[in-house]
């Protein structure tokens, strides 16, 4: 097995059910790095032996959430936290709402969610800021905040996330870079250097850190990705702190092979050389019946 093929093996292995055809049925944004990102982190944590709650803030219509939904052991709970169709806490929320997320519904999460798990996850309709209502601090070991783009939103969903991760849970924040929410930038990058988050690795949409140690994690990643020949990542320095930077393609399953048709052969219809001389003469002239037996006479001495 060449290395393209057992990296596709493994990645639709992480990915399970959820290949891209059958994600994209579901409207959002939720691109092919943070697909296998998402993917690779909670298996490992997994595999690491780490057990712990997960939870989503902003869900929109369930495309991340159901891929979240495949890595909840059977001891843990998944919670997901969303506005849905309430009342949103200010002015600006509302605005943002209505301009971005106006199809936003639960009815429509809850269905798209049981297209692929039998049971749904414990689904909260509020502001994001309630999730410390409804988790248990220190108790989380993945987070992945995409609710609101405005500052002071965001900033209580880092301190949130804080409170709500275990030594060395993970929160992905999505959006950290995106230019029509600065917002989101202004919150994530205080929280880095105010506040403690440590990055591992930002992909093109999402910055993913923790308040644990964060270099077991880089070294896991760095060793995944340069064996994988559809990802990249390289090192870079942000006040002396190393964060990768991450790019991961989705597998593309290998094409059918399908069955050559026969080739169809043109019948060829007899030609004929131009009436000239007696033939036109005959054609032109004769009775149909004579002219026939002289056509057929000609043609016998070829």
């Amino acid at each position: 097995m060449d290395s393209n093929v057992a990296a596709m093996a493994t990645a639709q292995d992480l990915l399970k059910a959820q290949t891209p055809t059958d994600l994209d049925s579901i409207k959002g944004w939720f691109f092919s790095s943070d697909r296998r990102m998402f993917a690779w982190l909670l298996q490992h944590q997994t595999d690491q032996g780490e057990r712990g709650e997960l939870v989503e803030l902003g869900c929109y219509l369930g495309k991340s959430a159901v891929l979240i939904g495949d890595f909840v052991g059977a001891d843990e709970t998944f919670t997901v936290l969303d506005l849905f169709e309430s009342a949103a806490p200010d002015a600006e929320n509302t605005r943002e709402m209505s301009l971005s997320y106006s199809t936003l519904a639960e009815d429509a999460f809850k269905d798209n969610y049981r297209k692929f798990h039998a049971d749904l996850p414990e689904v909260v309709k509020g502001p994001s800021s309630e999730i410390v209502d409804h988790v248990k601090p220190g108790s989380c070991r993945f987070i992945h905040v995409d609710a609101s783009h405005l500052y002071e939103h965001v900033a209580i969903d880092v301190d949130s996330a804080r409170s709500l991760l275990s030594e060395n849970g993970v929160v992905a924040f999505d959006d950290y870079r995106s230019e029509h929410c600065p917002g989101v930038a202004a919150a994530v990058w205080e929280a880095v250097f105010a506040k403690g988050l440590k990055p591992i690795c930002v992909t093109e949409s999402k910055l993913y850190g923790t308040w644990g140690d964060p270099e077991p994690l880089r070294e896991a990643i760095q060793a995944w990705l340069t064996k994988d020949p559809l990802g990249f990542v390289e090192t870079h320095y942000i006040a002396d702190q190393p964060v990768l930077r991450t790019k991961i393609q989705l597998p593309r399953p290998p094409a059918a092979k399908s069955t050559p048709k026969p080739a169809v052969v043109a019948a060829v219809s007899p030609t004929h050389p131009p009436r000239t001389g007696v033939r036109k003469m005959a054609k032109d002239w004769l009775p149909d019946s004579v002219h026939r037996a002289i056509s057929d006479q000609l043609q016998k001495r070829r």
